[in-house]
């Protein structure tokens, strides 16, 4: 009876590690996932309308409930400060203009982006990096 508790465990701890190295090895083979250890990354972003510069809401998804993407004092800086699983979706400039309770698309009739001093054309789907430089112009 002791035998067979013993092969059990033995067996139960194998499955376990089993699933947990392979967990593992999906997340670092599933291309929609940056980071499994989380992130704390500092993207700007400035925003012009009509050639005037648009304000963006200090402390933007600070409150009772935190959210990994904010704003602080120190605009012009988006704060990712995301712990353990970070997926390309939870990092996008659209993430962002859905936290501040905008749609990316009404502040004038077209819009031009530049990241990091060239012209981009992703808008709501560009993935924030970190350092990156983003700037949105609307007529």
């Amino acid at each position: 009876m002791k035998m067979k508790l013993i092969v059990a465990s033995i067996a139960l701890a194998g499955v376990v590690g089993g699933l947990l190295w392979w967990s593992a090895d999906l997340q670092k083979n599933d291309p929609e996932i940056l980071s499994s250890k989380g992130i704390h990354w500092h993207p700007e972003l400035k925003i012009f309308v009509k050639g005037a510069p648009l304000e963006i809401p200090k402390d933007l998804g600070l409150g009772a409930v935190h959210n990994p993407m904010h704003t602080h004092e120190d605009l012009p800086i988006i704060h990712l400060e995301f712990e353990g699983l970070v997926k390309k979706q939870d990092i996008t400039l659209g993430k962002f203009f859905t936290l501040w309770g905008k749609d990316m698309r009404s502040l004038g009739t077209t819009v031009r982006m530049m990241v990091n001093g060239v012209e981009n054309t992703e808008y709501e789907s560009y993935i924030f990096k970190e350092g990156d430089r983003v700037e949105l112009y609307y007529d």
